[in-house]
């Protein structure tokens, strides 16, 4: 077996909408981590795309724009704000610019750029130095951190993520024209670009832990992870 890491590293891996970022929080908080939501990078970079029109007339992503313009995208957190950090895209807080319909539905061609992914890659690990630390994405158990000491990999039925994504995107735009299906459509095509892409595919860690939380709540989820986090510490 891999030699594990001597830093608290809890890698939280799973599908879009599964809570992901949510139980990471909540185990900062609880366990006084620092909390890389890596999945925000990727929708940073995405933003990015987005403004600076970096598509194709068939309205799939320029790679070669995207990687033209890597140089000048800087990805990075406001840690002044405790365990939850604020992404900043090139020093501007960008939190709820990448939490739109748009981002959602670009994020997986962006994240399945080699280049881009080895950029944020190395950030992750840069921030991740020397501290404990919890982050989620879909590579976290396998590319990142793959000696991480505890792996989660979190699941729930479409139809629940779903919903927990509509109600999410709602609250930031009250005027949201998409229905719950228009989500789980988006849901369910992220699913496939996520899981067949070939770099860094989502795939669950052959020693992750699998919780389905589609009958949890936030609070039950977080119980149930601190259990797991405590006897995987203390067994190691």
């Amino acid at each position: 077996m891999a030699e594990k890491s001597e830093q608290l590293i809890i890698a939280i891996d799973g599908y879009s909408s599964c809570g992901k970022s949510t139980l990471a929080k909540l185990l900062a908080k609880s366990l006084n981590l620092l909390f890389i939501d890596t999945g925000a990078m990727y929708r940073a970079v995405t933003f990015y795309v987005i403004e600076n029109n970096l598509f194709n007339e068939d309205g799939e992503i320029n790679t070669a724009a995207l990687e033209a313009h890597l140089p000048l995208i800087n990805v990075s957190f406001d840690t002044n704000s405790s365990q939850n950090p604020i992404i900043l895209l090139n020093g501007k807080n960008i939190e709820k610019e990448i939490r739109t319909i748009e981002v959602n539905a670009n994020v997986s061609k962006v994240a399945s750029n080699s280049l881009v992914r080895k950029k944020l890659v190395a950030e992750q690990r840069k921030l991740a130095q020397k501290v404990d630390v919890v982050l989620d994405g879909r590579d976290i158990g396998t590319v990142v951190f793959p000696h991480a000491s505890i792996k989660f990999f979190l699941t729930a039925s479409p139809d629940v993520r779903a919903q927990r994504r509509y109600d999410e995107l709602k609250q930031t735009n009250a005027k949201l024209i998409e229905t719950v299906e228009d989500v789980k459509a988006n849901l369910i095509e992220r699913d496939y670009l996520d899981t067949n892409r070939s770099d860094s595919p989502l795939i669950k860690a052959a020693d992750a832990i699998v919780i389905d939380n589609t009958n949890l709540s936030a609070n039950e989820q977080l119980t149930l992870a601190l259990e797991l986090v405590n006897s995987n510490t203390k067994s190691n």
